[in-house]
């Protein structure tokens, strides 16, 4: 329509590899870059073998629970009782009080995890602020990211 005014856009688009990141490049802060208000997502790059580098972690502090999504590479997500295969064609949620670590393959892995509270309004972590603390949040993490 002529003459008519357009809104600005409502949306954000950036690059993964140019957003702010934690943890030596590591973790990548999506949730923030993009204004992202109503859940928590974030991009994890893993170096190929990566072995003990993502910490192992539960959230029965904060009740989150996770959902993950590979978008390159392979690799494996270590639960207490069972290791499953990681990769593009897999999709792994995880609740609050599952304990889980990812773990790279040679290739290493870039994975995309979105989580939130069941029934309540989402929080951002501090570390996931853009310059945030370089510090996770589980208490209980055990990792050589965080030790």
């Amino acid at each position: 329509m002529k003459g008519a005014h357009v809104a600005d856009p409502d949306y954000t688009v950036k690059q993964i590899d140019e957003l702010d990141a934690a943890f030596g490049g590591a973790f990548k802060r999506v949730r923030a870059e993009l204004g992202v208000e109503s859940f928590g997502v974030q991009v994890v790059d893993l170096p190929p073998n990566s072995g003990e580098l993502y910490p192992e972690h539960d959230h029965l502090h904060d009740g989150q629970e996770e959902v993950y999504v590979v978008l390159r590479g392979a690799g494996e997500m270590q639960f207490a009782d069972e290791t499953v295969r990681f990769d593009q064609e897999t999709v792994i949620r995880v609740g609050p009080s599952a304990r889980r670590r990812i773990r790279s393959g040679p290739d290493g892995i870039r994975v995309l995890a979105i989580g939130g509270i069941p029934g309540e309004v989402y929080t951002p972590q501090a570390n996931s602020e853009i310059g945030g603390p370089e510090v996770f949040a589980s208490p209980t993490a055990r990792s050589s990211l965080v030790d």
